[in-house]
């Protein structure tokens, strides 16, 4: 559970247009100190444009940006911002004649307390190729060895674009846990990924763009109320009886209702089997999950969220 403290982005009709073409479309967007984001969207939905702006890397149209309480946009706030700010980008941009450590050290080198090199190695589990050159890494330990470079300054908001792509299975969980304490101690995150498990796992709020402008903005469960999508209420019955609103009665005797008001559906069902005198059995909800959900709101015929 993330534990809220000051606010390390606030974003107000951030807009990006080339002439007549807006790229990204008045988002709002918050992040805590503390907190996980989620920006999820299909491929062109505007969000790495609007992490782009958040970092500094690309300016805006017209909107208020504030991150760690400075513009982003003004040079001099900019250069501040670097002391405090930890960027993973989607792709690796390491210099291929330098070291593991070397690349850590002179990353270290840019800020007044940094963590010590070989400890955000130890952080990532690349102590054992710190010698390596980092040309012959492979694609997860180049990405993981991105986060070392981000982390060692110790950063107060930490950006993630696509933080896991490349890396094995246990890699990610051994990311995702990373992430957690960051979150934990009081680092804020906003991360774009297109495995939706991923954002379901590590996201307090989940921020849904499409067309570049924001579809939703909540917890899962917000999301699951605005998408209408339809929760899941099985069980079995003591005794043979018709079941008033019953969707579909499965082969091994499981009832299904599927619901929009689950507190509601649930007090009735219970009404009804003690007025008439049945039990019901096993009894349990299924919640829409994270990719119905979003399928629902951008009318997605797949779950991925490219990064765009």
């Amino acid at each position: 559970m993330s534990h809220r403290h000051g606010l390390a982005i606030d974003a107000e009709g951030l807009t990006v247009a080339y002439g007549d073409h807006a790229v990204v479309r008045g988002v709002d967007l918050q992040v805590h100190e503390g907190e996980v984001v989620a920006l999820l969207g299909p491929n062109g939905a505007g969000k790495t444009t609007t992490i782009e702006v958040l970092e500094g890397l690309r300016r805006r149209t017209a909107g208020r940006v504030r991150v760690l309480g400075l513009d982003p946009g003004v040079p001099e706030q900019r250069r501040q911002l670097r002391r405090d700010v930890g960027v993973v980008l989607q792709k690796s941009a390491l210099d291929p004649f330098l070291t593991v450590l070397e690349s850590v050290r002179q990353r270290a080198s840019y800020y007044r307390l940094p963590l010590d090199p070989v400890d955000a190695l130890e952080l990532v589990d690349l102590v054992p190729l710190a010698g390596q050159l980092t040309r012959r890494l492979s694609g997860g330990q180049q990405r993981r060895l991105d986060l070392a470079l981000a982390l060692v300054g110790r950063p107060r908001l930490l950006f993630l674009d696509e933080p896991t792509t490349g890396l094995d299975p246990e890699a990610r969980r051994s990311t995702w846990s990373f992430i957690q304490r960051l979150r934990d101690d009081g680092t804020g995150v906003l991360l774009t990924t297109h495995y939706l498990d991923e954002a379901e796992q590590l996201a307090d709020r989940l921020l849904v763009m499409s067309g570049g402008a924001t579809l939703a903005d909540g917890t899962h469960q917000e999301l699951d109320r605005l998408s209408q999508g339809l929760a899941r209420i099985t069980f079995t019955l003591s005794s043979q009886q018709p079941v008033p609103g019953c969707t579909q009665l499965l082969p091994d005797g499981t009832h299904v209702l599927d619901s929009r008001d689950v507190p509601a559906d649930v007090h009735a069902l219970l009404h009804w089997a003690a007025t008439v005198g049945v039990d019901l059995v096993d009894l349990q909800v299924k919640r829409p999950s994270l990719e119905e959900v979003y399928m629902s709101l951008t009318g997605a015929g797949h779950a991925s969220s490219g990064a765009t």
